[in-house]
């Protein structure tokens, strides 16, 4: 039924044609698309020494990590009003440990996160964020949404391991081991990838959430029979045919009381006085554009998905959304989780029919849910979760009909955004490529005008941005 009252006009239901059946099914889909996290940034942020030798734990990370994204994501739907949900960054938790913790203690580490969070807020308060934000060419945020497709489609395969790295030659990826696929664990997936898509070519409502409860299920018997075990042991053993991430068992101990005590363990200055004002900044400058272009392509590509974009290519209210990202930022910092940022796996519950706020505030309760259940989110491996990645990538490219090829200068620049970011495994990167190419190029054409100040800004940042090793060397920062 559709949703009535109060809650629908509120998040808006009806006016955006969903049902509240429809925002509970992806919630739902979108938390078990990224319930992964909670065990994969505890594997990145909680197992890395920081300076001084001290490592935070995987079980206290694993518990800022559920809280904060529980916290952000229901202030994502009740604030922001849109099916977007919010969690600790891939490519930023790896910024934070090897780039800013090999350099001071966690502390100060993530006392510069908190320093970025308050610098977007301050962005998002003065308008400049989603002045930015507006400025883009309506092309590339098509391009930015179907680079993101690329981009999280090749996320899964290589989640799966059906995807994989070469250890010699010229050619720098392969199909499973050695070019072959192998192992139970492979065959999962490739059996949830046919089930997940069959599921969608019927249109049958709920398949990505089908499929991945489906394909978990699969995954428990074929451990249960086989005794695969994890892709690599305890011991450092590795096992190229094993589980990807998670062991698909059921836990011995369900339920326990989270971790906490991470939380405010972090000092707001000490990295500035640890390596100096300049290499601070430099840090901080780093991990900010990483995380204020990957939000603004999360936002393009999955409101592109979920039409919510209006005939400008704009989202209506933005400016709520990039505020709850930044207290994400600051949040995510003063927790010890790592910077914060509105998930891309929000694609799936919009695939589901996600287009409101609700679906969100169901994905937050969620992973409330999950700071007390955290050994049942263990149960699901990749291979199971990585269909619906590769599902969803599918639905974004779809969009790429929608760019004017006849203009090279939009074309190219276009083209240049879509593929740099799963080669480069980095949205910020597509999204950079693709404002300095099409800057460049309306230049050539003699149509500056066409070009917003903004986005010269956003350019030049861009360009300090891939060359900052030679702008370290020229302050002369390590």
């Amino acid at each position: 039924m559709r949703g009535g009252g109060r809650l629908s006009r509120y998040f808006g239901i009806q006016e955006r044609g969903s049902t509240i059946e429809r925002e509970v099914r992806g919630g739902l889909t979108t938390f078990f698309t990224m319930a992964y996290i909670v065990v994969l940034n505890p594997l990145i942020i909680g197992t890395v020494p920081d300076a001084d030798g001290r490592v935070l734990g995987i079980p206290q990370v694993a518990a800022v990590t559920a809280l904060v994204a529980a916290v952000m994501t229901l202030a994502m739907g009740l604030i922001g009003r849109y099916p977007f949900a919010v969690a600790a960054g891939l490519g930023l938790n790896a910024v934070v440990a090897y780039g800013l913790a090999s350099q001071m203690s966690w502390a100060d580490a993530m006392g510069l996160v908190v320093i970025e969070g308050l610098i977007i807020l301050a962005l998002v308060l003065f308008g400049l964020r989603t002045a930015v934000f507006n400025a883009v060419p309506y092309e590339l945020k098509i391009a930015i949404a179907v680079g993101i497709g690329l981009f999280i489609a090749l996320i899964g395969f290589v989640d799966a391991g059906f995807v994989r790295r070469t250890d010699v030659g010229p050619v720098p990826v392969q199909l499973g081991v050695g070019g072959e696929l192998t192992g139970w664990p492979i065959l999962v997936f490739v059996i949830g990838l046919l089930l997940m898509s069959v599921l969608v070519v019927r249109r049958v409502k709920g398949a990505i959430l089908i499929g991945i409860v489906l394909t978990t299920l699969l995954a428990v018997i074929v451990e249960a029979v086989a005794k695969i075990g994890p892709s690599v042991g305890a011991d450092g053993t590795v096992n190229p045919t094993g589980w990807q991430l998670n062991v698909p068992t059921l836990p011995e101990r369900v339920v326990g009381l989270p971790d906490l005590t991470l939380l405010g363990d972090f000092s707001l200055l000490g990295g500035v006085a640890e390596v100096g004002l300049v290499a601070a900044v430099l840090l901080v400058f780093t991990l900010l554009l990483a995380d204020f272009f990957d939000t603004m392509g999360t936002v393009v590509g999955v409101g592109k998905e979920g039409g919510l974009l209006d005939e400008r290519g704009q989202l209506p209210g933005v400016t709520r959304v990039l505020a709850v990202d930044s207290f994400a930022a600051i949040a995510g910092g003063a927790a010890s989780s790592s910077s914060n940022t509105t998930y891309i796996e929000s694609a799936a519950g919009v695939g589901e029919g996600a287009r409101t706020g609700l679906a969100s505030v169901v994905t937050g309760l969620l992973f409330l849910l999950a700071l007390f259940f955290t050994p049942l989110v263990s149960i699901v491996p990749f291979e199971a979760a990585s269909p619906a990645l590769v599902v969803v990538g599918f639905l974004l490219i779809m969009q790429i009909r929608e760019i004017k090829w006849n203009d090279l200068a939009t074309g190219l620049p276009a083209f240049l955004t879509m593929v740099t970011m799963p080669f480069t495994y980095s949205i910020a990167n597509g999204i950079g490529v693709g404002i300095v190419s099409y800057a460049v190029l309306r230049v050539a054409q003699g149509r500056v005008r066409e070009v917003h100040p903004l986005l010269w800004v956003a350019a030049v940042l861009f360009v300090i941005y891939f060359a900052i090793d030679p702008v370290r060397g020229f302050f002369g920062v390590s």
